[in-house]
């Protein structure tokens, strides 16, 4: 297929396709002529998960880089590539924060998990504001929160396709991307309907 059908094909603009082209986000095409070229259902899935990286997570292009590199040479195990994927999403912390609190959560939960996780440290910053404030943040109470989401987290990582590393990364980077605002946005309406089913006006 030539440019003009991969844009028909991905939903992504011709001049955006060859900003990724040269940004080496996309690999070349099959040249045909000094002006033309051909792509095939690679640069589809590409640009699938690049759009993904950019317009869904949000990442600046030195993380998408860093996950197409992982995915061009990838990791030994789809784990690894995974891991990579994750801590390539926002927020970014500093890498010197104190992680002994979430390390604590982690234990307490026996979930197996890389000491320089990207979301250990979102984790740690995260106790270390809700600590500031004098709202409670023990390890023993966030590890009650980790008990509450474990099982959404094992029914999303059951669903991870395994055709592709594109594939899986694609997956987990929109799937994490779009749905933490569906479960954030789910506890707020639980708080609306209990707050008023404790503080509402009787009948």
């Amino acid at each position: 297929m030539r440019i003009g059908e991969l844009s028909r094909s991905t939903g992504v603009t011709v001049p955006t396709i060859k900003f990724y082209l040269r940004e080496g986000l996309l690999p070349p095409g099959e040249a045909t002529s000094p002006t033309q070229a051909q792509y095939d259902e690679s640069h589809v899935r590409r640009l699938r998960l690049v759009r993904a990286l950019v317009e869904v997570a949000r990442l600046p292009l030195t993380s998408v880089r860093a996950v197409t590199s992982a995915v061009d040479d990838p990791p030994e195990s789809l784990h690894d590539l995974l891991g990579i994927a994750h801590d390539a999403l926002p927020p970014e912390v500093a890498d010197d924060v104190d992680v002994s609190a979430a390390a604590s959560v982690v234990e307490d939960l026996g979930w197996d998990v890389h000491p320089g996780s990207r979301a250990l440290r979102q984790l740690a910053a995260a106790m270390s504001a809700l600590d500031g404030l004098g709202l409670p943040a023990s390890p023993d109470v966030v590890a009650r929160y980790g008990r509450a989401v474990e099982p959404i987290a094992a029914r999303e990582i059951e669903q991870v396709p395994t055709g592709s590393g594109e594939e899986a990364v694609t997956y987990v980077v929109s799937g994490t991307a779009l749905y933490e605002p569906v479960i954030a946005a789910l506890r707020r309406l639980a708080h609306q309907d209990l707050s008023a089913r404790r503080f509402g006006p009787r009948p």
